[in-house]
């Protein structure tokens, strides 16, 4: 037995208008060595093999865990997404190497566009102050049965 998108509880129509709010901001970080827009399964970026003679490329993950209480708690989530940006930045700018990305990961038990766009605006704010590409990522809408079925 198969369930659809919807019967799970993924409403693609939100997700089609997330993509739409955000498309701008992603855009709006864009440098010369994004090769892709948004919306695809993966992105794009050049290597400037002029300024990197023997590139190794470095990456970082983050969460920003008990932020987010706070975030909802006061109906704010572009400080979120700016935490999270900044988070990142830091730990590869520790490694001795010069961030250059950033690909996003959001999850959420209902998908809520225009909070998305808020979180995703942070993002944007925060790759622009330092000079780093928002250049692609997921958002997921899952039940929480989907994430933690021995919990219900």
């Amino acid at each position: 037995m198969s369930e659809s998108y919807k019967s799970s509880g993924v409403n693609i129509q939100a997700g089609d208008e997330t993509v739409e709010k955000i498309k701008s901001l992603a855009k709006s970080t864009f440098n010369k060595n994004v090769l892709s827009g948004i919306g695809h399964f993966g992105a794009f970026y050049g290597i400037d093999l002029n300024r990197w003679k023997n590139p190794v490329l470095v990456s970082s993950v983050d969460g920003v865990g008990t932020k987010l209480k706070i975030a909802f708690a006061m109906d704010k989530h572009d400080t979120v997404g700016q935490d999270l940006v900044n988070h990142c930045v830091n730990d590869i700018a520790v490694c001795g190497a010069e961030p250059q990305y950033f690909m996003d990961y959001l999850a959420f038990g209902k998908l809520l566009p225009e909070k998305a766009e808020q979180i995703i605006r942070g993002f944007s704010i925060a790759c622009r102050e330092n000079g780093v590409a928002l250049i692609g990522g997921e958002t997921a809408e899952m039940k929480m049965s989907m994430i933690c079925p021995e919990r219900l």
